[in-house]
């Protein structure tokens, strides 16, 4: 037997997650797959590795669905500034500057995943399959099938792609990417810090790479550190004395001293694009339609914007008694995001090659550039809004406004 939905999101992690809770209270059926049920939330317990810098316009998101109050009730850490620097050129963008009482908030990832998976639960139309692993994926423009590892079978008009970098939602529909390596990698390193809650972000360059620090409740942190892939793999073997002794030696004054390390992990910098967004019965989102540049954290952000923008097509499709697995209305989900998308990844390459040349003339220029960022107060302002997920071609949930109303569709 196989169980027929309207649409079928193979991905239940972030992005997944979020657009299954976009499409709560309709009147068709939605099927999420995960592999991986996240562990149960505890105070006490460590900080998790994996950590996200959402935007305004992701907050938005998540309060317009319900899903919020799920990070609120747990932990969470509002940032009001950060700051850029390298050599003499420094800039430092404010809350302040634009009214708002934030520029973001950093979450541990697992924290976002369970507020959108309670939320989910809370709707009679989506069935969470979860844990179960994908044994196959059938691709077909008129309609899709899963067959899952425990012997089930599910159908759907519409197949969504919310299975990462490595999607085999997207290779088993035959949507090519176009993809490169950054030749170097990331070390994350979650710290207990002897400091105590700090409200600012900051990122460095250094020749060797540029260097991040994110704050997280109470006495905790995470640190970004960029370097070659030898050095990366040189750092992850060592022991935690030795790294927090070259984490002190290395990054700047501002961190303050260092308690411990809680965790530590690193992945290779890589940009990859997928070179469509839909086909017949199919659509992608998050990671397996993108893979950006880490260095402003906005990976997450525009995969929240991904999910919002295609649920809106859906539903409006759905409202009209169109046809939403039709390729020419998924093509408006296309065009709403794929610009967009490419101009923040286009924007992140610029900013990392800029960056990280070590040619005097252009040392000399970027530094003129951020000096110039901190006293030229219009387009200052710009930016941090644009960042925020304040400007340009936001979805409707992104603006608070919501889809459905408590009678569905």
């Amino acid at each position: 037997m196989t169980d027929e939905y309207d649409v079928l999101i193979v991905g239940g992690g972030m992005v997944g997650a979020a657009l299954g809770c976009c499409l709560g209270g309709g009147d068709f059926r939605v099927a999420i797959v995960e592999s991986v049920y996240p562990p149960a939330y505890r105070p006490n317990q460590e900080m998790d590795l994996r950590v996200s810098a959402l935007s305004v316009s992701s907050q938005t998101v998540m309060e317009t669905v319900g899903a919020w109050q799920g990070v609120v009730s747990r932990r969470y850490c509002p940032f009001k500034r950060m700051r850029v620097w390298e050599t003499t050129g420094d800039a430092e963008f404010r809350a302040d500057d634009i009214s708002r009482p934030q520029l973001g908030h950093i979450v541990e990832n697992r924290v976002i995943q369970l507020a959108f998976l309670e939320q989910i639960e809370q709707f009679e139309n989506i069935d969470l399959f979860c844990p179960v692993a994908t044994r196959k994926i059938i691709y077909g423009g008129n309609g899709s099938s899963v067959e899952l590892e425990d012997g089930r079978a599910l159908s759907g008009r519409l197949l969504v792609a919310a299975d990462g970098g490595h999607s085999r939602v997207r290779q088993v529909s035959g949507i090519g990417v176009t993809a490169w390596d950054y030749r170097q990698h990331a070390l994350v390193i979650s710290v207990e810090t002897e400091d105590g809650q700090q409200d600012m972000t900051w990122q460095r360059f250094v020749p060797s790479g540029p260097q991040a620090f994110l704050p997280l409740p109470g006495h905790h942190a995470s640190l970004v550190w960029y370097n070659s892939p030898d050095e990366i793999r040189r750092l992850s073997g060592v022991t935690d004395d030795v790294l927090l002794a070259e984490l002190q030696r290395e990054f700047p004054d501002c961190l303050g001293g260092l308690r411990r390390i809680v965790g530590r992990g690193s992945f290779p910098l890589k940009r990859q694009h997928a070179q469509d967004y839909v086909k017949p019965g199919v659509a992608l989102i998050g990671d397996a339609a993108h893979t950006i540049n880490p260095l402003a954290g906005q990976g997450v952000n525009i995969g929240f914007m991904d999910a919002a923008a295609l649920a809106e097509v859906i539903i409006s499709a759905a409202m009209q008694n169109y046809d939403f697995a039709d390729v020419s209305v998924l093509l408006e989900y296309e065009k709403s995001r794929r610009r967009d998308n490419l101009l923040m990844m286009t924007t992140m390459d610029l900013f990392y090659r800029v960056f990280s040349n070590p040619h005097l003339p252009v040392k000399v220029f970027r530094n003129l550039g951020l000096g110039l960022a901190e006293r030229l107060g219009p387009a200052k302002k710009r930016v941090m809004r644009y960042a925020m997920g304040l400007e340009g071609n936001l979805p409707k949930l992104a603006r608070g406004v919501a889809l459905l109303d408590s009678s569905g569709i």
